[in-house]
């Protein structure tokens, strides 16, 4: 049984009124369900239940004001209505979505990627100098990346994780993306930020997405292009049957 929380006048507010107040309140509603949160929207049902008595005693229902306001809700309920009728016949199976995938390759390819590390100073020579210590065997890239590297990927020994072409300023997309796997850049890459060392990591090559890893944003899709096409189809039939003339 609906547990009463409270009555005004003649009406009463339920547990459930204060529930469904919630899920309408969305991912906001998880803040206000807490008791002082419920206790909140409980005030607030207590006015509008309030204000429910107010306008039935006082017979707005019957003003004309009122009435051109029900009419004109009323008609936009049933435009929603019947768009939402138009929706719910479109289905979408696995095939569907198989096809589609199959169709469009190119816009599921993901570009060349590579994994960097790199250390930023301010000056060339201090670069230069790096460059030379690390040539020697004297330090590691990583560890010459901590102590000297200006950039906060300095603790992570230069790592810049993986990243693809255009993420990076100009001149050191272009740099990076010459290197082959191991090498390090053979002269300071110069860019807004300072003086770069480079070291390529790894680099993957230009790939398609695997079918099974999108699959549910592709049904998703499809269905809203099929969703799409339904309704703009349904315009199409209404015109013939109702034409429309631009005046």
């Amino acid at each position: 049984m609906d547990k009463i929380l409270a009555k005004v006048g003649a009406l009463t507010v339920t547990e459930k009124e204060v529930d469904d107040f919630l899920v309408e309140l969305g991912a906001r509603g998880q803040g206000y369900n807490t008791p002082e949160g419920r206790r909140a929207i409980l005030e607030q049902i207590i006015s509008s239940k309030l204000l429910l008595l107010d306008a039935r005693h006082n017979l707005f229902e019957t003003e004309p004001e009122f009435k051109a306001e029900l009419a004109k809700l009323r008609e936009n309920l049933l435009i929603n209505y019947a768009g939402n009728k138009v929706l719910a016949s479109v289905k979408v199976n696995d095939e569907d979505v198989k096809k589609y995938y199959e169709d469009n390759l190119d816009k599921f390819r993901q570009g060349e990627t590579v994994n960097a590390d790199h250390i930023l100073v301010e000056s060339e020579e201090k670069a230069l100098e790096i460059l030379a210590k690390i040539e020697s065997g004297e330090v590691s890239f990583g560890d010459a990346a901590k102590e000297y590297s200006t950039c906060p990927s300095g603790q992570r020994g230069g790592n810049l994780g993986d990243f693809g072409r255009g993420q990076m300023v100009p001149e050191f997309d272009t740099a990076v993306f010459e290197l082959e796997v191991g090498e390090i850049t053979k002269a300071p890459v110069k860019t807004q930020f300072g003086y770069h060392l480079i070291k390529l990591n790894s680099k993957s090559e230009s790939s398609v997405m695997p079918y099974e890893e999108i699959a549910p944003q592709l049904s998703e899709m499809v269905l809203n292009e099929k969703r799409r096409e339904a309704y703009e189809r349904k315009i199409n039939q209404l015109k013939i049957l109702y034409p429309v003339e631009l005046i």
